[in-house]
């Protein structure tokens, strides 16, 4: 058995892609003979989060503490070191595919009441393949008889082309970005993007330039499309568009990692419904009701 179960293949036209039992995670997603993605090897236990599935929660809970419904509650610290709960529940679970086909594939996962978390949520997250890249859809139905709170993200790491993260130049409509503390990453406050580092609206290259934040005030298409667009020198890239009515905010970090293989080999792009610690503060937390589902998407392109 390999460290990240089954593997399911899928490929259309020019793009071919691998997602895995575990975690229904995007393991490797090409186009032509060029990765889309930073990915990871079958035999290899899931490094970074690349291309994990994130929920009930992206990104951090300050000391695993939150309160809902007049009932205080607390998750286990996966990330000890800043004393937080990170990524939620369902990266390292197996998921049951649910039908595999050609060009696609759809996994479910039913997550059971926990302590910290004592939800039933049923998961639903499909991969499709067609000549306009890859079209991802999270589906969370509360399948409980009680009031969940819920958010999620996409975690998987960019790859424009040749080089590295400070080869590449990242578009991003986005007017105000998440401050947050320097030791815990945590939420601080809103910042306009004018005049500071993090304004990417007309293209930005990221040379030297260290981004761990969360983005909001999206710029929106008619239909309530966002995007964003990294790309190489050589005007190659990777362009992912989501659908901004769910998912509000898009997380960016450029990977700064102690070791070489990972630190800045690709960019964290993460559409997400909420920023960081949202179960405690509220912003863009998505409450779903017994019966109630939640449906996300977002599609991955090469440019």
């Amino acid at each position: 058995m390999r460290a990240s179960g089954e593997q399911f293949e899928i490929a259309a036209g020019d793009y071919s892609a691998v997602v895995t039992e575990v975690g229904a995670t995007l393991r490797m997603l090409r186009y032509e003979d060029r990765d889309l993605v930073a990915g990871f090897d079958a035999d290899e236990m899931m490094p970074m989060f690349r291309g994990a599935v994130i929920a009930p929660w992206p990104n951090r809970i300050a000391d695993g503490k939150y309160e809902f419904g007049g009932e205080a509650y607390q998750l286990p610290l996966n990330e000890p070191a800043r004393r937080t709960a990170l990524h939620g529940l369902v990266s390292w679970a197996a998921w049951r595919v649910a039908s595999h086909e050609p060009g696609s594939v759809v996994l479910t996962h039913r997550l059971f009441p926990q302590s910290g978390y004592p939800f039933l949520l049923d998961l639903t997250m499909s991969y499709s393949l067609d000549d306009k890249g890859l079209t991802c859809q999270l589906t969370a139905a509360n399948a409980g008889d009680i009031e969940a709170p819920y958010g999620m993200a996409s975690h998987s790491y960019l790859v424009a082309g040749q080089g590295r993260v400070d080869d590449w130049t990242l578009t991003l409509g986005a007017s105000t970005y998440l401050t947050v503390t320097p030791d815990r990453l945590l939420p601080v406050g809103l910042v306009d993007v004018g005049g500071t580092p993090y304004d990417f609206r007309a293209g930005r290259p990221l040379s030297g330039l260290s981004v761990d934040h969360a983005f909001t005030d999206l710029t929106r298409s008619g239909a309530g499309l966002a995007s964003a667009q990294l790309l190489a020198g050589d005007g190659t890239g990777v362009e992912v568009v989501w659908d901004s009515t769910t998912c509000g905010w898009a997380q960016v970090h450029t990977a700064d990692r102690p070791e070489r293989r990972f630190d800045r080999a690709g960019l964290a792009f993460e559409p997400m419904t909420c920023p960081p610690d949202a179960f405690n503060s509220g912003r863009g937390l998505v409450v779903l009701k017994p019966g109630d589902d939640h449906q996300a998407w977002w599609r991955v392109s090469a440019l």
